[in-house]
């Protein structure tokens, strides 16, 4: 498979990053995987490694070169990892629920699926358009689908990080919303962001950003940008982001490659 990749991760404002990324491939499927521990909660850090290194895991033991159905192993690895950061919770009797976002997709025979829970963002760009985006679980979700709030506010609403979805953390209220299979085309740029990116920029900016050739200086541009408008306040701002075609390197392996990023 020909792509570039690039994963970078900044602890903006807060004392400590929650945020984990990480992505793997074989000869013919690429997986990007990013989590938003919970900062509401208690070892939302561990929350978020348990789900990138369950995701790890599953990707090896399955990918021989494809995996059998995509959006199946997006939900099914996803549920995974609720369990085990529940498990975890319990067995290490820690305090409070460990909680984290988590998008993660699955690009494999010229398509895209992906799955997320929580308001971690996947956006596929084209053309320099948001061709497709994630929606969010998320309280300001829900207000702009009322209408009582515009999209551009949701970055900036006082309730902008109250999430209605999550792996592991309070009450049952997890589940999965996993996409339709999408082509995709040469050119095209799939990101996976936490809210620490998003939030502070509009879609239009996002999609503009990737229009140079050097994919690790755009992510970090736009990294830049979102710390600074947010400054004193700023979030764990961490994506990575993958850009398809012929023009890019060849992976070739003969086994499963995984690649996390420290995010310490």
């Amino acid at each position: 498979m020909r792509f570039a990749v690039y994963q970078t991760s900044r602890i903006g404002a807060r004392n400590y990053n929650q945020d984990r990324v990480a992505h793997a491939y074989t000869n013919d499927a690429l997986l990007l995987v990013l989590a938003d521990g919970m900062g509401g909660h208690s070892y939302g850090d561990i929350a978020a490694q348990i789900v990138i290194d369950t995701f790890m895991r599953a990707f090896v033991r399955i990918a021989l070169s494809r995996i059998p159905d995509p959006a199946v192993f997006l939900r099914e690895t996803m549920h995974d990892s609720h369990e085990a950061i529940i498990h975890h919770a319990g067995l290490n009797q820690l305090e409070g629920s460990p909680g984290t976002t988590c998008v993660a997709a699955l690009v494999q025979d010229g398509e895209v699926t992906w799955a997320h829970a929580g308001d971690s963002r996947f956006y596929l760009l084209r053309d320099q358009n948001v061709n497709s985006v994630s929606r969010d679980h998320s309280v300001v979700q829900q207000l702009a689908d009322l209408g009582r709030i515009s999209e551009a506010e949701m970055g900036t609403h006082p309730e902008r990080n109250k999430i209605t979805n999550c792996l592991g953390g309070v009450g049952d209220i997890f589940y999965v919303d996993s996409s339709p299979t999408i082509p995709v085309q040469p050119g095209d740029v799939l990101l996976l962001c936490s809210d620490g990116l998003w939030g502070p920029l509009a879609n239009s900016e996002i999609a503009d950003a990737f229009a140079g050739e050097d994919l690790p200086e755009s992510l970090e541009r736009l990294v830049d940008v979102a710390l600074l408008r947010d400054q004193g306040r700023a979030d764990n701002t961490t994506a990575v982001v993958a850009r398809l075609g012929a023009s890019e390197d060849e992976h070739k392996t003969d086994m499963p490659v995984c690649r996390v990023f420290d995010c310490r």
